[in-house]
């Protein structure tokens, strides 16, 4: 979508993609080897800065800090918040949650000790993940089974395990008719999508800023959610699906 929308404007836009994790994408960053890319305030805030975790999760204060952290140590920028957030997440099946009248984390309490969670490894261990669950909500699932991410999907599917921790962007949550749980009492750090660039690239090239601002706030994560789930089950074309979508927001002419 960036692409397009400076392509739209007669700029010659190269995308890397694969360059690997969040802290080379963001030394390229620094470097001026990449202009821009969309991080996380989650991972801006833990993995970058490595600022302490808060006892609450705060969405806006993990944003603020992390934009005012970020610029300050590194004259990095946050251009822009591009409204969707891809958090870790409890998933249950929808009817399960229809059947119990379920829909938040909090609710899981009367069920959780007969309950098997299923899980990626690292989100059993990490303070910010399991553990933080237990702490903040104070119960415990009758069974932990750490898995791939993709088997955890066929294992509720299969009523191999009753809840999941899913990605709130993450297609296969509509694919295979789950529910999201609203972590009621944020247990789980907020991942915010943001275009980051650095401040001096930013003063040199104010258009390019502008361009930028036209998404701000224009996806949200039920939208991000359907995007993706054009790529990843519907098998269609990334830059087409973006076509689409700016095309819809009257972003581009079509």
């Amino acid at each position: 979508m960036i692409a397009l929308l400076l392509e739209e404007e007669g700029y010659d836009v190269d995308v890397k993609e694969g360059l690997g994790g969040t802290l080379v994408n963001y030394e390229a960053l620094k470097k001026g080897q990449i202009h821009m890319y969309v991080e996380y305030t989650g991972t801006a805030y833990n993995v970058i800065l490595k600022l302490p975790p808060l006892e609450k999760w705060d969405p806006n204060i993990v944003y603020e800090k992390s934009k005012e952290e970020l610029l300050k140590r590194d004259g990095v920028l946050v251009a822009v918040k591009l409204g969707f957030r891809d958090d870790y997440a409890i998933a249950v099946k929808k009817s399960f949650a229809d059947e119990k009248g379920i829909s938040k984390i909090s609710e899981l309490e009367e069920y959780a000790s007969k309950m098997t969670l299923g899980t990626d490894p690292e989100f059993a261990s990490r303070p910010d993940g399991l553990p933080q669950i237990k702490k903040v909500y104070g119960f415990t699932f009758e069974d932990v089974k750490q898995m791939e991410p993709t088997l955890m999907y066929e294992a509720i599917k299969n009523d191999q395990v009753d809840a999941i921790t899913a990605y709130t962007t993450d297609a296969r949550v509509d694919l295979f008719n789950l529910k999201i749980l609203e972590d009621d009492k944020g247990a789980l750090p907020p991942y915010d999508a943001i275009i980051i660039v650095t401040k001096e690239f930013a003063d040199k090239h104010p258009e390019v800023m502008e361009v930028l601002k036209k998404l701000e706030n224009k996806i949200d994560t039920d939208t991000m959610r359907k995007l993706n789930y054009k790529y990843d089950v519907e098998k269609k074309d990334a830059r087409e699906i973006a076509r689409e979508f700016l095309i819809e927001q009257g972003l581009i002419k079509g």
